[in-house]
């Protein structure tokens, strides 16, 4: 019999910091900066992008109160669509997700490969050695979470309380050391609106990449105590958190390196920890950076297997991926398959920048579809009966803006990548076609 194992308030809010907080933010704000002309810029695209991962958060925390059940991200397609539809687009999720824990354990072992190789500097050894440390940590944590869903919650909760350690201990230099005198300074030359909204818009799609990740909080919905009400309340509580560390370690990263140092950088963590601390320091920091890649791992190691869950009950996917360990409840089959797709796409992507634009233009398709399905849910008044459940104020403006947000990200992605633009749509059209293909008369 499977155990019966909940998860409460404080760990459904450090699933959500570990959803979101990955290793962008010690990566990305390096190509933010390489787009955008200047720090008012830099600024005004984290500013926006927390905005619209608010909006995000307060309609997502709708849609999973309003439908509280395991893989509820691939059930809310299924429910406000097509079956054709909802099939592509778990299925090009799967993927999206796939490449962001393949691009996460790539940004760790950057950090850690100068540790562990200090005197590799070839291209193509360093890449390599890259490669096999990120295919490591994704194997420590399939083992974990072969262990079942609490021990999972437990080691991802003490990873998750050291990574928001990290990014404090990072903001620390704004109250003991002298700012970059160069580092605040902004151009004094206008460069045009044109500039402008294209640096936004080329920046808005790292900024996208570094503040998704929370509407997968909803697939662990009937794993949750009182769901209707915890729910909201973990997604509500582990925004605010990430929104404050992200504007604090920008800020602390221009006034320490200042915006030219950000364009520069690879391993702006320990490059920053390293100019106020000293080399010392900046090499015991890239050690714990690299264990705190492990939260983001694990949690998606977590969630998505609970998607493919929900596809094999709806029988959209062999009965097989539904099959639990009869002593542990772990989906085996399908946190196998998940595991071996990340593997597959460290090895065809292998680098950071190329997986950025290819994840965050999958995920501009499902992020505007699944957000969407609010207008549905609340004409059709779906809620969980007999329970509470939970109701956004400033409807329906606040999914108009998370879903035109994400549209306006798409564009900019097809202008500045047109041939990851067209490789993404093509594996969308390649899975519709199979839905198809293999449907049942």
């Amino acid at each position: 019999m499977v155990k019966n194992e909940k998860l409460g308030v404080f760990d459904c809010t450090m699933i959500v910091v570990s959803l979101v907080i990955g290793m962008g933010i010690f990566r990305t704000p390096a190509n933010v900066a390489q787009h955008v002309p200047d720090n008012f810029l830099f600024f005004f695209t984290w500013i926006a992008g927390g905005l619209i991962a608010l909006c995000g958060a307060l309609t997502y925390a709708e849609i999973g109160s309003r439908l509280p059940v395991t893989g509820g991200y691939y059930k809310i397609f299924s429910y406000g669509y097509h079956p054709s539809i909802a099939f592509a687009i778990n299925c090009i999720i799967l993927i999206s997700n796939a490449a962001s824990l393949a691009g996460v354990a790539l940004i760790g072992a950057e950090y850690i490969s100068g540790i562990l190789f200090p005197n590799i500097v070839e291209a193509d050894s360093l890449q390599l050695r890259e490669i096999v440390i990120a295919l490591f940590s994704i194997v420590i944590f399939y083992c974990v979470n072969l262990l079942g869903l609490k021990m999972s919650a437990r080691a991802q909760n003490v990873l998750t309380v050291i990574k928001i350690s990290l990014i404090v201990l990072l903001v620390t230099p704004l109250f003991f050391t002298e700012a970059n005198k160069s580092s605040m300074l902004s151009q004094n030359i206008f460069p045009g609106w044109l500039v402008y909204l294209k640096g936004f818009g080329a920046g808005l799609i790292a900024v996208s990449f570094t503040y998704g990740g929370y509407q997968q909080t909803i697939n662990f919905g009937s794993d949750v105590a009182q769901p209707g009400r915890n729910i909201p309340r973990a997604i509500f509580m582990g925004i605010s958190i990430i929104i404050i560390l992200y504007m604090s370690i920008n800020f602390a990263y221009i006034r320490v390196i200042g915006l030219d140092g950000l364009r520069n950088s690879k391993g702006i963590a320990s490059v920053m920890a390293a100019h106020v601390f000293g080399d010392a320091a900046g090499k015991i920091l890239s050690v714990l950076l690299f264990l705190s890649v492990l939260a983001y791992v694990n949690v998606l190691l977590m969630s998505n297997p609970r998607v493919m869950f929900a596809m094999a009950e709806d029988g959209v996917i062999p009965k097989i991926f539904a099959r639990r360990n009869p002593s542990t409840g772990v989906l085996i089959t399908s946190l196998t398959a998940f595991t071996s797709a990340c593997v597959l796409v460290v090895f065809w992507m292998k680098a950071f920048d190329k997986i950025l634009s290819f994840t965050i233009f999958l995920d501009c398709f499902g992020m505007a579809a699944s957000a969407g399905t609010i207008f549905k849910l609340r004409k059709h008044q779906i809620h969980p009966e007999g329970q509470e459940f939970y109701k956004m104020k400033l409807y329906p403006l606040l999914p108009v803006i998370f879903i035109a947000a994400y549209a306006f990200v798409a564009v900019s992605i097809f202008i500045n990548s047109p041939g990851t633009a067209l490789t993404a749509l093509g594996v969308m059209g390649f899975f519709m076609i199979i839905y198809f293909l293999t449907k049942r008369p």
